[in-house]
């Protein structure tokens, strides 16, 4: 359903700053012409235009109880002070972190919750304060936006209201994702020119467990020996992967690439072969697979938050158990050896992205929700 009335609304989001998901978002209410804010801990990584971007100030870092709830109530007093200045229609906190939670705080009303996975799936087992906030903030919270099914579930069962869940995927811009953008200079660069390209782009951390992907590498080499593996994200976990790289000999094999910039990222996925994504957890499908099928890419992603829902097995890749990196290698090395079925795949995967997950469309849905919210046709008891 399309913005039947041309309402220019005062949005403010609560995010990091710093995130491309977060840029995503405003960028495209600000290019509508709304009057956008974001509110935030961390600047911004670059200049967004007609994006009102508001720092706020952290008082005392030092890690204590007491230092905790003075930060908290400096920090809900600045932001109450700022939602007067800016008198928005809607507030929309993105992951149930502190920007969300001092969001819930200030009482403001209509209030969106955007949950981002780990913050409902995983921080509440690891976290006695979450497990505590995240319920807090889904009871006040008049809409609940989530982009999987096994999210939503999970806040059912922390008491979140089943009527406020609407699932709604956060989009890939498949004009820029697309399988064109294969560069054969970069292939060049990275020395994979003449080699079949396997790429993961997750976080280097434990929760993406990348290193079931580098114990995968032997196995794949003994079938295919001139295969190359590009590794791109930054996190906790660099060296460890570095470390075990080598300790497996295969460190030359692969490009540990760093963190690389969200507009160079097409060229990167859509000049390799084959995606990968070993997350333990995801919620929906993961932002990163989606601009790999975007690309056209065939891709081998473990059985976690909707993949089977977004790939069939067989069809648009393959869904493999969770740390079981001889799967993991049995699959790629299919994928690698048979490129009629591989290219097949990618075509399948690009148009269910087309169709499903287009970021052009799964903001204008948003907006109409916007509308309907500040129109009060929302209405839940909190």
């Amino acid at each position: 359903m399309m913005v039947t009335k041309n309402i220019k609304m005062k949005i403010c989001h609560f995010a990091d700053a710093a995130d491309i998901h977060t840029q995503l978002w405003v960028t495209y209410f600000a290019n509508k012409k709304h009057e956008m804010h974001l509110i935030s801990f961390r600047p911004l990584s670059q200049n967004l235009k007609n994006v009102h971007s508001h720092l706020l100030k952290k008082f005392d870092t030092r890690i204590n109880f007491l230092n905790y709830l003075i930060n908290s109530f400096l920090i809900l007093r600045q932001v109450k002070r700022l939602l007067k200045e800016i008198k928005p229609n809607i507030i929309h906190g993105h992951s149930i972190i502190g920007h969300t939670i001092i969001a819930a705080l200030t009482g403001f009303h209509p209030f969106v919750v955007s949950t981002w996975g780990s913050d409902v799936l995983i921080y509440p087992k690891e976290s006695i304060m979450m497990r505590h906030a995240v319920p807090f903030v889904l009871k006040k919270a008049d809409l609940i936006i989530s982009d999987g099914e096994n999210t939503k579930k999970a806040m059912i069962q922390m008491g979140a209201k089943r009527e406020k869940i609407k699932i709604l995927t956060y989009g890939r811009d498949t004009k820029k994702f697309n399988p064109s953008c294969r560069d054969n200079k970069l292939r060049e660069e990275l020395e994979i020119f003449n080699s079949p390209a396997v790429i993961s782009t997750r976080r280097l951390g434990h929760l993406h467990n990348v290193e079931t992907l580098v114990k995968a590498i032997p196995p794949i080499l003994k079938e295919i020996p001139d295969t190359k593996f590009i590794i791109i994200g930054k996190g906790e976990q660099k060296e460890y992967l570095m470390d075990l790289a080598k300790h497996l000999n295969v460190f030359e094999v692969i490009r540990f690439l760093g963190e690389v910039p969200n507009d160079e990222m097409p060229s990167y996925l859509a000049s390799s072969d084959v995606y990968v994504s070993t997350s333990l957890s995801d919620s929906g499908l993961a932002g990163s697979t989606a601009e790999a099928m975007a690309c056209g890419l065939a891709v081998v992603i473990t059985d976690s938050g909707d993949n089977k829902k977004w790939v069939k097995d067989g069809e648009g890749g393959f869904i493999v158990p969770v740390k079981n990196h001889e799967m993991l290698a049995e699959k790629i090395i299919f994928l690698l050896k048979n490129k009629d079925m591989r290219l097949k795949f990618g075509k399948i995967n690009r148009k269910i992205i087309e169709e499903k997950y287009d970021y052009y469309k799964q903001m204008a849905k948003m907006e109409n929700i916007y509308k309907e919210l500040t129109e009060h046709k929302y209405k839940y008891d909190r």
